[in-house]
């Protein structure tokens, strides 16, 4: 295996890849992966040391590293100002490259509206959810209150039919969201792959929920190597919190092993 976990840290020993950094690029989810679950999503937190560690592997891997979030591209880049890295945002529907490029995937802008007033109501009538509207995708959080999963789960499901075939439902922890099946983080994945200086490299990819499973799917089948974060889904390799994913990406910024 590329990357060995002590059984006792539960850490992953990242120094085979350091010493061949050079064939490897990066690819990493935000909230759950890099950032530990908050009560709402704009309640995370971002320690700036984590900044400098991003910022030293950015510049080891010679830009190839990317955050890949089910965020929009603004709200990543407000919570880690003013830093600007390769992101690609709304579960693939944005992604911005290396050169600072933004690419869009085409997509109604306005099909949302059909089911924005459903998928209101039922929030206001679950108190305790909360409703995240991205502009092209709507989560509906439940975090507090896990009890109303089922109820919730039916409201989306009955907007996605709405909509027709173009929309799916995004199960992830304690959050149901409606996206275009058009994109996908596997996708924007690819598109990264498929460009300098990501292009050539070996990729690893970290994510921690079901909407990181075909990103996982994406590197897997070029060579790559998948890190689930927790357990709720399942990779080639698995750290126990984003705590342990910050402690890897201490490693790759500092260019050694864990237990130099």
């Amino acid at each position: 295996m590329l990357l060995v976990l002590n059984p006792e840290s539960g850490r992953a020993d990242t120094g085979e890849i350091n010493r061949n950094l050079d064939r490897w690029c990066v690819f990493l989810d935000v909230d759950g992966t890099l950032l530990d679950i908050a009560p709402t999503p704009d309640a995370v937190y971002v320690n700036p040391r984590l900044c400098e560690q991003l910022v030293e592997t950015f510049s080891r891997l010679q830009g190839a590293l990317a955050l890949v979030s089910g965020r929009p591209i603004s709200a990543v880049d407000k919570l880690f100002a003013p830093h600007r890295w390769p992101v690609a945002g709304l579960h693939g529907l944005e992604r911005r490259d290396a050169s600072g490029r933004v690419h869009s995937v085409v997509t109604d802008a306005g099909a949302l509206d059909a089911v924005r007033g459903q998928l209101a109501a039922a929030v206001a009538a679950a108190p305790g959810t909360l409703l995240e509207d991205k502009g092209l995708t709507i989560a509906v959080h439940f975090r507090a209150v896990p009890q109303r999963e089922a109820e919730l789960r039916r409201a989306v499901r009955a907007a996605a039919a709405t909509l027709g075939g173009g929309y799916r439902v995004l199960e992830g922890k304690r959050v149901l969201e409606l996206k275009p099946v058009v994109a996908t983080k596997a996708s924007a994945i690819r598109a990264y792959l498929a460009e300098p200086p990501f292009a050539g490299r070996r990729p690893l990819f970290v994510g921690d929920d079901v909407t990181d499973l075909d990103g996982f799917a994406a590197v897997e089948e070029v060579g790559g190597l998948s890190i689930a974060v927790g357990d709720r889904v399942d990779a080639q390799q698995r750290v126990a919190s984003p705590r342990d994913v910050r402690a890897l990406l201490a490693d790759l910024a500092e260019g050694r092993a864990p237990d130099q």
